[in-house]
C-alpha cells in the first residue's frame, strides 16, 4: 500500500488502504480532545472491520477509552503534567515501527504529532497541514492530507468531515461509548438516583473562564428553588488549585452539596456520574466534553473567545452563555443566574419533547 506524497488522490486513500490490517489513529489530545476524536474514530472502526485499531492519546486520559470497548489497544503519550523527553519520544516512536501499522491517521496536525506519524514506520500516512500548508517539507510527512479548517464546525465534526474527503463514509458524529455501571456505584450513586440531581462542575484551567463563587453560590440556591425536587452534587479536579477553590466555594453555598467529590472520581466514574444528572454545569472545561459524549443536557458558560463554536456543543438539550471579560485576572461578567436557570429549563424540555 503506498502513494504518491500528494492530496490529489485523497479521495481514494481508503480504497487503497481498505485491507489494512493493523490501524493506528494518533491524536495525543487531552480530556476534551479525545472526546471530540470519538466520532472520527468510530468511523475508522467501521471502515476497517477487520483490522486491529489502535489509539495514542495523552496518558492523563488514556483511561477515557475504557468506554470504547471496540478500540483494540490505547497507546499513553506523555503531554500533562509535563511534555516528552527526547528518550521517550524514540521509545514511542520504537514501539510504533515495531507494530508494523499498515496505517496511521493523524487528525490533530501539531508539529509532534506529524513527525511521530512520519517516523511510524507505516506505509499510508493520512495528516492534516496548518492552513497555509507549513513549510515546504511538510507534505512529506505524509502520504496524503487535509489542510482545510471549518472554523464555525465543532472539532469532532471537523474530523468526521477530514476523514469524508479521504474516502470514508459520513455519517452524523456519534460517539458509541459504554459505560459500566460499577462505575457509578464507585461514586456511590445508585441507577434509582438518575435524573434526581443537578451536576456542578464549577472550575476550569483559569479564573477568567470561571463564575465567580458569589454568582455560583446564587446558582445553586436559584436551582434549588426552582427546583426543589432536585439534589446538588459538586466535582473538581485532584489538583492543588481545584480543591483550595472548592473549599474557597463551600461558604458561599445555601445548601449543602448532596454528593461533593473532591477530586476523588477518576474519568469514567465522573463521566457516569454526569450521565445520570437532570442537566449538567460547567464552564470552558473539560467535563462540558463529558457531557457531550454521554448526551446530557448542558448549561455552561464561556468568555468570549474567538474559537467558541469549535468547542460549542450542537443540539437542542445543550444551552451555552456567553459573558464578558474586563481582563484575564477575573471572572466572567455579564451572565445573569437567572438566564443560566432558564437556560437549564430549555434543555431538560428539549429532552421530554
Amino acid at each position: 500500500m503506498t502513494s504518491n506524497n500528494s492530496s490529489d488522490n485523497l479521495g481514494f486513500f481508503l480504497n487503497r488502504t481498505q485491507n489494512a490490517k493493523k490501524v493506528m489513529v494518533l491524536d495525543l489530545g487531552l480530556l476534551g480532545d479525545t472526546i471530540h476524536l470519538l466520532p472520527a474514530l468510530w468511523m475508522v472502526r467501521q471502515a476497517y472491520p477487520q483490522a486491529e485499531l489502535h489509539a495514542a492519546v495523552s496518558l492523563h486520559v488514556t483511561s477515557l477509552l475504557d468506554c470504547v470497548p471496540w478500540v483494540n489497544r490505547t497507546w499513553g503519550y506523555m503531554r500533562y503534567p509535563r511534555r516528552s523527553t527526547l528518550r521517550e519520544n524514540l521509545k514511542f516512536i520504537s514501539q510504533m515501527r515495531s507494530e508494523k501499522f499498515d496505517v496511521v491517521i493523524n487528525l490533530n496536525g501539531s508539529d509532534r504529532s506529524s513527525w511521530l506519524t512520519y517516523f511510524s514506520g507505516a506505509a499510508e500516512r493520512l495528516g492534516r497541514l496548518p492552513e497555509d500548508g507549513g513549510p515546504p517539507f511538510w507534505k512529506r510527512m505524509f502520504t496524503s492530507y487535509v489542510y482545510q479548517k471549518f472554523a464555525d464546525e465543532p472539532v469532532y465534526l471537523q474530523h468526521c468531515l477530514r476523514l469524508q474527503q479521504a474516502g470514508f463514509s459520513f455519517t452524523q458524529p456519534e460517539f458509541h461509548t459504554t459505560i459500566k455501571p460499577e462505575h457509578l456505584i464507585a461514586a456511590q450513586i445508585t441507577e434509582q438516583d438518575r435524573g434526581t440531581y443537578f451536576h456542578i462542575s464549577p472550575f476550569t484551567t483559569a479564573i477568567y473562564k470561571e463564575l465567580s463563587p458569589k454568582q455560583l453560590g446564587e446558582l445553586v440556591g436559584a436551582l434549588s428553588k426552582e427546583f426543589p425536587d432536585k439534589k446538588i452534587v459538586l466535582s473538581c479536579a485532584p489538583i492543588a488549585s481545584e480543591l483550595r477553590k472548592m473549599e474557597e466555594l463551600l461558604p458561599h453555598l445555601p445548601i449543602k452539596p448532596w454528593r461533593l467529590f473532591d477530586g476523588n472520581l477518576n474519568l469514567i466514574q465522573l463521566a457516569s456520574v454526569i450521565a445520570h444528572s437532570a442537566a449538567h454545569f460547567c464552564g470552558d472545561t473539560g467535563t462540558l466534553h463529558l457531557a457531550l459524549m454521554t448526551n446530557t443536557p448542558t448549561v455552561s458558560w464561556f468568555w468570549p473567545n474567538p474559537n467558541i463554536k469549535e468547542w460549542f456543543p450542537v443540539g437542542d438539550r445543550y444551552k451555552v452563555v456567553v459573558g464578558t471579560n474586563i481582563s484575564r485576572l477575573e471572572f466572567i461578567g455579564n451572565i445573569e443566574t437567572k438566564s443560566l436557570v432558564n437556560a437549564v429549563s430549555s434543555a431538560m424540555k428539549s429532552v421530554a419533547l
